[in-house]
């Protein structure tokens, strides 16, 4: 007589290491779905390990526990994936530092998005261009995540978990 063995398919654990497609919308308005931030379901999919800043705590803890193989839909509530919106994070940078940053030619509109140094250099935050001063010796900028106080839809596939 042979013994058949039964395993479980792995869980996502705080350390994991997971190949997934995923899909992340803004809010819904009039009825719609929320456009598309990001989905891979059409492409390649994602490797990411769990706990390295690549999702938003929130976003890893609605992953932690669920079973390789899974496909699911979460609905965040306003504030939940990437915080609430933060008036002090609305900024005006001086043209000379951003001379210093980067191009001194650059010319910045509304609407673009620029990479700036975290202070020990290691890193990058980005900020939206929201103003700029008609003279050009200033611009306006929101360092806010532009989902920040916003609900926000995203969908999962675990295809791997390590």
């Amino acid at each position: 007589m042979s013994t058949v063995e039964t395993t479980t398919p792995p869980v996502v654990e705080q350390g994991s290491f997971l190949t997934l497609h995923y899909r992340m919308a803004g809010p819904a308005a009039g009825g719609k779905p929320g456009a598309d931030i990001i989905n891979t379901f059409d492409g390649k999919p994602a490797t990411l390990s769990l706990g390295t800043g690549e999702l938003s705590p929130a976003i890893e803890r609605r992953l932690l526990g669920l079973a390789e193989g899974t496909r699911t839909t979460f609905e965040l509530p306003a504030g939940e994936a990437f915080g609430e919106r933060n008036p002090e994070l609305v900024q005006w940078v001086a043209r000379k530092l951003l001379n210093e940053l980067g191009d001194p030619d650059e010319q910045y509109k509304v609407g673009d998005v620029v990479q700036f140094p975290t202070p020990d250099g290691m890193g990058q935050y980005a900020g939206a261009v929201q103003q700029v001063k008609g003279s050009g010796d200033a611009v306006q900028f929101d360092f806010n995540h532009p989902l920040a106080g916003q609900p926000v839809v995203f969908e999962v596939q675990l295809i791997g978990v390590l």
